[in-house]
């Protein structure tokens, strides 16, 4: 059992130690050259200023007919949806408020809740009791009271 230990020792110290040498490069004489390995040259900081991070929208990201984006997740015990425009910066509301339905899992029937205005985005006023995997069933609405119409419709995968 030593001798096997100590043979992969020294075959383990020989392998490392060919991994750090050089290749050698036959030269038109015949001889071996070493050819040393030159460093990677670092990346200029005009690349990297040019490479921007596309921005990451909080939650479950709904994609809007309009190129924009929504971005819906639980907040607290909340739900909460913004707006973002086409490059994924925060936007402004462009309807009135939103409805949210979704399956009870502790009873039958289902959760509803309106989303009305804070600031640049809808807040719930229903809690959302966890585990966070079910559809929801959301609803933009334009106007107020009786004149409110739905103007865009989602379902959306709720893993938040």
């Amino acid at each position: 059992m030593k001798t096997f230990v100590a043979l992969a020792a020294v075959l383990f110290a020989a392998s490392h130690l060919l991994a750090d040498t050089p290749p050698a490069t036959a030269t038109p004489s015949g001889e071996a050259k070493v050819v040393e390995a030159k460093p990677a040259a670092p990346a200029k900081k005009e690349e990297k200023a040019k490479v921007e991070k596309e921005p990451v929208i909080p939650g479950t990201t709904i994609a809007r007919p309009n190129g924009t984006f929504l971005g819906l997740e639980v907040v607290g015990v909340n739900f909460k949806l913004s707006f973002y425009d086409k490059k994924k910066k925060p936007m402004a509301p462009d309807v009135t408020r939103a409805l949210a339905r979704w399956p009870n899992t502790r009873g039958s029937g289902d959760n509803r809740t309106v989303l009305n205005p804070s600031g640049n985005s809808f807040m719930g006023t229903k809690p959302v009791i966890p585990p966070f995997t079910f559809n929801v069933f959301l609803t933009l609405l334009q106007g107020d009271g009786d004149e409110a119409k739905a103007v865009e419709n989602y379902v959306v995968p709720f893993r938040g």
